[in-house]
């Protein structure tokens, strides 16, 4: 499939004709193919070489530049495989609930916003989660109009699947409150929510996204993430919004970014437009349902919470349509799908499709499914036949799992334990990829690994390898590139420099009792990630040989 993916490993070329030349020594790099080097020559846009310190004097003199790393660890720049750029950088410069502990906290950082935003057409924030609050319940329409004095406000619960918005900005849409997921004095979902999304984004000037999404960048950039995933599409962001963020991210002064559009496709026409977007998949957040916290993914079985199953948007048929035309067009297709009930239509659909157009064709496609969340061993049978690749997001977990969390209220103890089986995709050899869905949860790379390592449900949990291949080498193979992600000679030039503690090797069927030093292992080290251990700091982070973090190259 590689060859019909656009290389996003390319910056603009800019400088001397003859490549630049850095020589990184006197640290640990994490490369397999030297489990104990210390050193590493990239050349342009390209990791050159990789050894240990004693044969780095060889290339001291053929140099442009020699960044001594005292003791630092080099790997991989991160992959976040999910992310809403604009959404997210609109939470970094905006009104962010994430940190609100009660109803009552909430409403007095809205009233706070209000009156310190008095130009907005119309408020913007994001986060809330009445699900941790003591109060239970999410800010009446009423306790919004009065924050807000009355003005147009959109505010999106934590997963983004549901809102509370004021009398004003309803107001602004015209026939909303016929559409389905209106509810008089609840959150906003579906269609309704959908439509109010809609004409709040639409007040965001272009100045304002484009200060959105370069602070999103930045953030990535200094967390050492090198690439993204952005998840678009007509009913999340926008056209203008997703074609504004790749041309950004074109001139190659922050982290990749690679699109996806939320579309069905039906013939070679759609995919084309698709291409001409910029996307490399209809793909993403193609809703086949929504989400837990707001009662509309889509189940077997009623919500335990709740007297319904949630909703569908995709049955079978549809599914295998849109997977067969993105298969013959060359595209990559995939699917939001996190309850049960949404899962096994996901998976009966690409079946279907494979038996129209052949299985081996819908292999290579290297279609995926974002969250993956309520797997049964017959859908993870199902993803490792089909080769789907799982993008998912181990912090949900951490937020939301556990006896006590979210997911219990919401399913019931026994099925919130089945939730995130990262453990059991691996061992069917379904294909991980690894990111945040930011806003929802913050881009956070090494604590996405820590959560996929130290799963609430113990049996589900990872090794911190196999987690960090994810989060680096499986990105890139979500987009099919088998080249990139690691820190091999030839590959691209696309790492992080860390400030870390002792190096560990884990043994692949232990969570933290086998952590160890041994160097007969033969496997790069990685950070100890026990919880309540400090987590690394990125001093640099270096995408296709340019700095778009730390110290820039001399």
């Amino acid at each position: 499939m590689s060859e019909r993916i656009p290389d996003p490993t390319r910056p603009h070329p800019t400088g001397p004709a003859r490549p630049r030349t850095v020589l990184l020594r006197g640290g640990e790099v994490h490369s397999p193919a030297d489990p104990f080097a210390t050193a590493m020559v990239v050349e342009g846009d390209r990791i050159a070489w990789v050894g240990e310190e004693g044969a780095a004097d060889s290339f001291a003199e053929g140099v442009d530049e020699v960044i001594q790393l005292d003791g630092a660890l080099v790997t991989p720049a991160f992959t976040d495989a999910h992310v809403h750029t604009t959404a997210t950088g609109l939470a970094l410069t905006g009104l962010d609930l994430s940190g609100a502990g009660t109803l009552t906290d909430a409403l007095a950082r809205i009233r706070a916003y209000a009156a310190a935003r008095e130009t907005d057409r119309i408020l913007l924030g994001h986060g809330w989660d009445a699900s941790a609050w003591p109060e239970g319940r999410p800010p009446s329409r009423a306790e919004l109009d009065a924050a807000t004095g009355g003005r147009p406000l959109y505010l999106t619960r934590v997963d983004v699947h549901s809102a509370v918005v004021t009398t004003a900005l309803l107001d602004q849409v015209p026939g909303v409150r016929e559409l389905a997921g209106f509810r008089a004095d609840a959150p906003l979902t579906r269609d309704a929510h959908h439509a109010v999304r809609q004409a709040a984004y639409a007040t965001v000037t272009p100045a304002q996204r484009a200060e959105a999404q370069a602070a999103a960048l930045a953030r990535a950039a200094s967390l050492g993430i090198g690439s993204i995933h952005e998840c678009a599409g007509p009913d999340i962001s926008g056209e203008d919004d997703f074609t504004a963020l790749l041309t950004l991210a074109r001139e190659g002064n922050g982290p990749r970014v690679v699109g996806y559009w939320a579309e069905l496709i039906a013939s070679a026409k759609d995919a084309e437009r698709i291409r001409e977007l910029g996307a490399i998949g209809a793909a993403g957040d193609l809703f086949a349902d929504g989400s837990l916290g707001s009662h509309t993914a889509h189940l077997h079985a009623p919500y335990t919470d709740a007297g319904h199953t949630g909703a569908g948007h995709l049955d079978a048929e549809a599914v295998a349509a849109h997977v067969a035309a993105c298969t013959e067009a060359g595209l990559q297709a995939g699917f939001h799908a996190i309850g049960d009930a949404a899962l096994t239509g996901v998976v009966d659909g690409v079946r279907a499709a494979a038996e129209r157009i052949g299985l081996d064709r819908i292999r290579a496609a290297r279609h995926r499914v974002e969250h993956a969340e309520m797997l049964t061993a017959q859908t993870i049978a199902g993803f490792a036949d089909l080769a789907l690749t799982a993008s998912v997001q181990p912090a949900f977990d951490a937020a939301w799992g556990g006896a006590e969390g979210m997911y219990a209220a919401r399913l019931g103890a026994d099925r919130a334990r089945t939730l995130n089986p990262y453990a059991a995709l691996l061992k069917a050899g379904v294909p991980l990829a690894l990111g945040s869905d930011s806003p929802v949860t913050p881009l956070d790379p090494w604590g996405t690994v820590r959560a996929a390592v130290f799963h609430r449900t113990r049996a589900h949990g990872i090794s911190a390898r196999a987690a960090f291949t994810a989060h680096t080498r499986g990105g890139w193979r979500a987009i099919g590139r088998d080249d990139a992600g690691i820190l091999v000679p030839g590959a691209p030039a696309d790492y992080a420099v860390w400030r870390t503690g002792e190096l560990l090797v884990q043994a692949p069927d232990e969570r933290v009792e086998r952590w160890s030093t041994d160097p007969r292992s033969g496997t790069p080290g990685l950070p100890d990630l026990t919880p309540g251990n400090d987590l690394p700091v990125c001093l640099r982070t270096v995408v296709g040989g340019r700095t778009v973090f730390g110290p820039p190259n001399e």
